[in-house]
């Protein structure tokens, strides 16, 4: 049961009806939050706030207010300091069952006593003269020694407005009573561990303050610390102060598109209904984006027809220009980047579809984006004074089972890199790749985009991605070489052929005199064994004249195709990419989480950067890499399992997608000013 006790200024009639209405709404919010398996709030309180009082409780308070001025001293007035006791049980509630006691059994109850003294003075004349929202900051002026906690949540000291009440609350909650999605972004923010018992304030000779928990943001609940790289050592040994960066914010976020809710609720009966709703999950998405400002955002799961009527209009009015490629065959939604026209122009623009006819290994409607940028330097500056920019998006097939579509998928988005990022030089310019790619960290999907190289030959399909454990199945699938046949065009170091191996322009071109020298030649002039002896046809032989070649002057050919080795079982890439976060939070000790499938927390979002590898940097083959001309500057942290789980999840009332966004910040040196 929970124990409240509520000290109340006694306002007009109106006033205090408006007070007491508000408070029944955030109790018993606070109780449904308990008591119920998914986070009604927008569906059940809201309605229940906008109801007028119900006839049961205007009778009761009508009879309180008779009562308590029968009971109150002759020379008192209607203004005089009454008190009362409102007690909730730890059922269901609802407005008509709250109890509330008369006044005069509150004179006998031994939890209630008097507000006497000079306090009590200063109280009523605040209450009667003052407007209430003053009368509530001169009462959080008074001592607050008793009241200031170590470890108390930072929301207790925000500023309240909405409640038309002037008095004190002691509530005696135990820590599992309160707002799951305060307690998750209490026990990240603080250092400390939250108390589990509640200060217990004096109420005889003080009077005190304790405003009533009110709707807390996104950002204040799910609380994301910002980090800021840019002070570290290692960064600032590269940076020098005369390096000028374009610096920019990068985003990447799976906004679960509404089909797919609608087509598996199964994975998300933990979450109220009213929440999965497309109307209420827009404006939270847009108003997370906004906050944070990116100036390129990489999107997945964009459903096609919200794209084009709500998604594109909103985002060109805050001032990004917007790609996007629908998942083909069937499917209803797709990737899309967007980049603020003010800050970049489009160079090149590539959309990736991984389907290929009659490709088993390549039999999905997955798609990718690969989108080459300019950097918008301020005027009088050479836009070469700063590189190109690769952006890479995706969203790789789920499917734990089939890692060998997976690896497939990742080869032919690495080679549209290669063809899209490469300079005529030989080197690449920075490349940034996001997306959903549907593998755990240190999985071997991960390791080879990071390292590399992946020696797959005899994998099961299952481990790639290190989803889920197959092991125990009697029946798996391997890996075998080649992963894909020579005519999809992509070598195993993911590069397109006709780019890795371009034919010369003075290549020569054989005359058909020099090609029949080789008639006769001494294979052609073989019988072979097995040749059905036809008479005048297959046994006459020529006789050799003397204007031909003997076989050891035969001409070769002067410029042979180079060979390429194949079906070695290892794949290979040279984008030289890490990944912007570290996967451990080493504050909690516990791993990050992008996603929540099913209430288990995994993470499958990432952000990759171009890097420079360090020379002999391998740790347990895990290569090292240092920040070239791309540098991080800051990230968004990232939450853990045991925190979305006090928040119920994803998604829930404040995120409205079953993933969290990647936000990096990144700076690009701007040579030509640097060399100056």
């Amino acid at each position: 049961m929970i124990g409240v006790v509520l000290c109340y200024v006694l306002l007009p009639a109106a006033r205090l009806l408006r007070a007491l209405r508000d408070a029944f709404f955030t109790c018993g919010k606070n109780v449904l939050l308990e008591k119920s398996a998914s986070t009604q709030i927008e569906g059940v309180f809201a309605a229940t706030r906008r109801r007028s009082v119900p006839e049961e409780q205007e009778a009761l308070l009508q009879q309180w207010l008779e009562e308590g001025a029968g009971n109150s001293p002759a020379s008192e007035s209607a203004s005089a300091v009454g008190k009362v006791s409102v007690t909730f049980t730890g059922d269901w509630l609802e407005g008509s069952e709250l109890l509330m006691t008369s006044l005069s059994d509150l004179n006998l109850a031994p939890e209630v006593t008097q507000c006497a003294g000079q306090q009590a003075v200063e109280l009523r004349a605040l209450a009667s003269s003052e407007p209430q929202d003053h009368a509530v900051t001169e009462l959080a002026k008074l001592p607050t020694e008793e009241t200031a906690v170590a470890g108390s949540a930072p929301w207790e000291a925000v500023p309240q407005t909405g409640y038309q009440v002037a008095g004190c609350a002691t509530i005696d909650v135990e820590l599992t009573n309160e707002d799951p999605a305060v307690l998750a972004w209490s026990s990240v923010h603080d250092a400390e561990t939250v108390t589990t018992e509640p200060p217990v304030w004096p109420i005889q000779d003080t009077v005190q303050f304790c405003p009533l928990p009110t709707e807390v943001p996104y950002h204040d609940i799910l609380w994301r610390d910002w980090e800021d790289l840019s002070v570290q050592p290692c960064v600032l040994e590269q940076v020098s102060e005369n390096t000028p960066l374009f610096e920019f914010r990068v985003m990447s976020y799976n906004i679960l598109a509404q089909d797919l809710v609608d087509q598996s609720h199964d994975l998300y009966l933990h979450c109220h209904p009213d929440i999965l709703n497309w109307n209420y999950r827009l404006p939270n998405l847009l108003q997370e984006i906004q906050h944070w400002d990116p100036d390129v955002l990489c999107l997945q799961e964009v459903q096609e027809n919200h794209y084009w009527e709500q998604l594109e209009p909103t985002f060109k009015e805050m001032g990004f220009a917007c790609f996007y490629k629908r998942r083909t065959g069937t499917k209803t939604d797709g990737c899309a980047v967007c980049y603020k026209h003010n800050r970049f122009q489009l160079i090149s623009l590539s959309p990736v579809e991984y389907f290929r006819p009659g490709l088993d290994v390549l039999n999905r409607d997955n798609v990718g984006l690969v989108l080459l940028l300019q950097p918008l330097l301020p005027e009088g500056l050479d836009l070469k004074a700063v590189s190109p920019l690769c952006v890479a998006n995706t969203h790789v097939l789920f499917n734990p089972r089939r890692g060998d579509i997976k690896l497939a998928q990742m080869a032919l988005l690495l080679a549209e890199i290669d063809k899209i990022a490469k300079t005529t030089e030989g080197s690449y310019y920075p490349v940034i790749l996001c997306g959903d790619l549907n593998s755990v960290p240190d999985s071997p999907l991960y390791k080879f985009i990071r390292n590399g190289e992946l020696s797959y030959h005899g994998m099961p399909a299952w481990k790639v991605s290190g989803q889920e454990d197959f092991s125990q199945q009697l029946y798996s699938r391997k890996l075998l070489a080649p992963l894909w046949p020579s005519s999809l065009g992509v070598t195993d170091n993911c590069q397109y052929v006709t780019l890795c191996q371009p034919k010369k322009q003075d290549r020569r071109k054989y005359s058909r005199d020099f090609l029949l020298q080789f008639r006769f030649c001494r294979i052609a002039c073989e019988r072979p064994p097995h040749l059905v002896l036809l008479e005048g046809v297959t046994d006459a032989k020529p006789g050799r004249l003397a204007h031909w070649p003997k076989p050891s002057a035969v001409v070769k050919d002067p410029d042979p195709e180079p060979f390429v080795p194949r079906s070695s079982g290892i794949i290979r890439h040279g984008l030289n990419l890490t990944s912007v976060y570290s996967h451990f939070l080493p504050q909690r000790g516990r791993p990050e989480v992008t996603t929540m499938p099913m209430g288990l927390g995994a993470t499958v979002d990432y952000i990759f950067y171009s890097a420079e590898p360090v020379e002999n940097g391998n740790s347990g083959g895990r290569r090292l890499y240092r920040d070239g001309a791309l540098k991080l500057l800051g990230r968004l942290s990232l939450l853990s399992e045991d925190v979305l789980l006090l928040a119920n999840g994803l998604p829930n009332p404040f995120c409205s997608s079953d993933h969290l966004c990647l936000l990096a910040s990144f700076g690009l040196e701007i040579s030509s000013l640097r060399e100056g």
